[in-house]
């Protein structure tokens, strides 16, 4: 499909086909295109967790306002912030950096200390809501991703982070859920994919500057 025809074939699933389960290759395609998606200065201060156990996942429905999305769909995915984003933390990016590239340490050197130092400067609620940003940017590359690919998704805000977190020990991990996509597709009888798109009209959400 080209880009435009999928973006309108898309829409946020509200009933999944749960006797459908997406191939190995299109959930690696999903890997990488969140692996791939863009972050603030490239230090991707993000994991997902990919779930694909049906107790697990019923579980989980009872902590996202009982969506049945959560529970019928292929599988959930996860998008959590990183809690420690801090020295070691963005070291490790300019490590891989010298390590791909072979950048010498003179040309990374006075960035990564201004980073280090902004960072340190930051409060840890600052640090959330940039990390946060950068789950939603990870977010819209994966729905995009899913409409070329012709897999189904609904994205969620409305679960209870806390529980999830408690439930699938992130604390353990340093880690704390931000988004909820549930993946698959769609059921046959979900009226919702036949409805049209509404959207404001072109000329309202562009503006034109020459």
């Amino acid at each position: 499909m080209s880009n435009l025809k999928a973006l309108n074939w898309r829409y946020a699933t509200k009933k999944f086909d749960d006797s459908r389960i997406l191939s190995e290759e299109k959930m690696e395609i999903l890997k990488h295109a969140f692996n791939l998606t863009a972050t603030s200065y490239g230090l991707q201060p993000l994991k997902m967790l990919v779930i694909s156990n049906k107790a697990t996942q019923q579980q989980l429905t009872e902590f996202s306002m009982n969506q049945q999305q959560v529970s019928t769909a292929s599988h959930v995915l996860v998008i959590c912030i990183e809690k420690n984003v801090d020295e070691k933390f963005i070291s490790g990016y300019f490590q891989r950096v010298k390590n791909l590239r072979d950048t010498p340490d003179e040309v990374l050197q006075p960035f990564h200390n201004f980073l280090v130092d902004d960072f340190k400067n930051k409060a840890i609620e600052e640090i959330e809501a940039w990390a946060r940003n950068q789950a939603y940017l990870a977010l819209g590359t994966l729905l995009t991703v899913c409409a070329t690919e012709e897999i189904d998704a609904c994205p969620m805000e409305g679960f209870e982070p806390e529980k999830y977190d408690d439930f699938l020990k992130l604390g353990d991990k340093n880690l704390q859920s931000v988004l909820v996509l549930p993946v698959g597709y769609r059921a046959k009888d979900d009226f919702f994919s036949e409805l049209k798109k509404v959207r404001r009209p072109l000329d309202e959400v562009i503006i034109e500057i020459d």
